[in-house]
This record gives C-alpha cells, sequence and structure tokens, in this order.
C-alpha cells in the first residue's frame, strides 16, 4: 500500500520484504524501503538490509520470524544453493536450522545442517543443535581443550546419525572432566593389589577413566558424577597386562560399607564366577572400617570451575558473547541441556 515497488517484492524477493516488515531487533528498516521506493537494485537494497541473495530462492512459507544474521560468503552462497528444502512446509524449518547452526557454530556447520535436513528432516532436531554445532565448531579449533576432549572430530561427509553418536561421547567426556577436573582422584577407597593372576589397577584421573571406556567399550565416562560425590570409584582388572574387566565399587541398600556394585568384561559381557570371587577378596584384603563414605547430596559438588573456564572460553573469545546457555559460572543445569 504504500508503494508498488515494495508491493513488487512480494513476488521478486519475499525474504527482502519479509525483513523489512518484520525487522530483526537493532535494524531499522527505513534506509532499505527509501532505496526500493527509488528504483535501486535488489541486490543493493538486500545489502543495507543485510538479507542475503540466496535466501531470494526460498518461498514466503520459510519466514516466519525475524531473519537472524546468516553466512553470505561466496563459496557459501554457492554450497547453500545444493541443499533448499523442496517442500513448502520443510521451508521454515530448514531455514532456522540453518540459522541455528550458523549461529552456533560457523557457516561449515550450517551448510552441513542444511544437507541433513533435507535428507532427514525428522531427525535434525533444534534441542540437538547446540551440542552438534559446538561439537563441531571445537572439531575445527586443535588448539583447544574442547578439541582434545573429542573422540572422533566433525568432517563434513559425516551423516547425521554418526554426527550425533560422535558429539554424545564428547558431552560425556566433558562431563567427565568438568566433574573431576585436571587432578587425579586422592581417596580411591582401597589400594592397588593382586590375586591370583589378577591385578587390580585404580583407574583416577580423566584420562584413564576415558581409556578404559574405549577399550572396553563400556560406558564408564559417563560416572563421572557418581565418582564426584563419592558414590563410586572405578577400577580395571588386568591379567598379564591385559584388561580382563572393569570394576566400580560403591555403596547400596544402606550399606555404609564399599561393595563390588558392578563387574563387567568388554561390551559390558558377564565375567566368571571365579572373578567375582577373586574381586571380593580383593576387597576384604582391605580394613573397611576406616572408610569414610561421607556422599554429599546430588548436586552439592559444584563442577570445576578451573576446567569450565578453560573450555569454553576459547569459544566466547571466538563468537565475542557469553550465551546465556553457556555462562561463565560452571553450571550443571546448562550442562546437562546441552
Amino acid at each position: 500500500m504504500r508503494h508498488p515497488r515494495i508491493a513488487d517484492l512480494a513476488v521478486s524477493f519475499p525474504a527482502l520484504l519479509f525483513a523489512l516488515a518484520i525487522p530483526r531487533r537493532g535494524f531499522s528498516p527505513g534506509p532499505a524501503l527509501a532505496r526500493v521506493t527509488e528504483g535501486r537494485s535488489l541486490a543493493e537494497v538486500a545489502a543495507v538490509a543485510r538479507v542475503p541473495m540466496w535466501l531470494r530462492k526460498l518461498p514466503p512459507e520459510a519466514f516466519t520470524a525475524p531473519i537472524a544474521r546468516l553466512p553470505d560468503g561466496e563459496l557459501f552462497r554457492r554450497q547453500i544453493a545444493n541443499h533448499l528444502p523442496r517442500s513448502r512446509k520443510l521451508a521454515a524449518g530448514w531455514l532456522q536450522v540453518v540459522a541455528d547452526a550458523a549461529d552456533v557454530a560457523d557457516e561449515h556447520a550450517a551448510v552441513w545442517a542444511a544437507r541433513e535436513f533435507v535428507r532427514k528432516p525428522r531427525q535434525v532436531k533444534r534441542a540437538r543443535l547446540r551440542l552438534l554445532g559446538l561439537w563441531t565448531w571445537f572439531s575445527r579449533q586443535p588448539a583447544t581443550l574442547g578439541h582434545e576432549l573429542i573422540e572422533r572430530p566433525w568432517t563434513p561427509g559425516m551423516g547425521l546419525p554418526q554426527a550425533l553418536t560422535a558429539a554424545g561421547r564428547w558431552r560425556e567426556m566433558i562431563e567427565l572432566r568438568l566433574n573431576l577436573g585436571s587432578e587425579p582422584i586422592a581417596d580411591m577407597w582401597l589400594q592397588t593389589g593382586c590375586i591370583a593372576d589378577y591385578e587390580f589397577i585404580s583407574l583416577c584421573s580423566v584420562a584413564e577413566i576415558a581409556e578404559e571406556a574405549v577399550a572396553m567399550k563400556n560406558c564408564l565416562r559417563t560416572f563421572g558424577e557418581h565418582v564426584a560425590h563419592n558414590r563410586a570409584r572405578l577400577w580395571s582388572v588386568r591379567r598379564q597386562g591385559e584388561r580382563i574387566a572393569t570394576l566400580r565399587l560403591g555403596t547400596s541398600h544402606g550399606d555404609p560399607l564399599p561393595r563390588v556394585v558392578e563387574l563387567k568384561g568388554p561390551s559390558n559381557a558377564q565375567v566368571s564366577r571365579e572373578l567375582w570371587w577373586v574381586a571380593r577378596r580383593w576387597l576384604h584384603m582391605h580394613d573397611l572400617s576406616t572408610i569414610q563414605l561421607d556422599r554429599p547430596s546430588w548436586g552439592a559438588v559444584p563442577l570445576d570451575r578451573f576446567s569450565w573456564l578453560a573450555l569454553w572460553r576459547p569459544y566466547w573469545l571466538a563468537k565475542q558473547r557469553i550465551p546465556d546457555w553457556l555462562p561463565i559460572a560452571p553450571s550443571r543445569g546448562a550442562l546437562e541441556a546441552l
């Protein structure tokens, strides 16, 4: 109604019209609208409005909220053109995924997310994008603690299932490090020892626990919070240097003394009756009455602040902001939300 040239944008460039009608925070559409009515080129108006030209290929249904800042480099424009949504119904979800990936990570992750959404739109969930974005970003930052904790880094050729698995394992390593810190566990309750041909070796650091988890193909990395809250200790059972089983000590049913809670072989396989007997003999070599198992309530033990800052500082500096969902103070809530 204001001017025919503005109305023409509904057909020629819906994204630009939307950005001028529903501007993002901090953007004043006045100068761009003036250029439209003056008959300036779409490219010039889009540059003033900071609306990428590649959005011209999207249907009006793609725009349901103020358009976020999006990558617009020459390489990105060529790559994203290969992964545009085929369905108008999927266009809004696709654009939001691309915007989220670009915001959390970078344009490389945005192209990858666009491709995976086109392939499997129902499997790409926004709730997963922060973890995936952080993992893809740190995969490309070799001189960081976040990269050091990655078992399998992101590559553009990965499919979504492989990426989710790798990002999940990275999160386990992060949680383990934040719960236990960088120093070895001082009190392992019991002492290293041998019974028959079996050797019981303490797993008292993040690196040792992670190495055992990989070698034995188990979920040992997820017990960091149990160890931090003095509810578990982790041990490796070996014979002639070969890993035979992983042992978890703890308490249960109100028993104040430590006991063998779990004893599993590779890939959580059952172990022999003999090994259970050996583990109990090793346990009862110790004077259990002297072991103090004071257990703080869940959540009472804070995450390691030094590790939290060392982990996220490179990301904050690169992004020049500290997101609400990744605060400067260590937060179990923020960690669990990833």
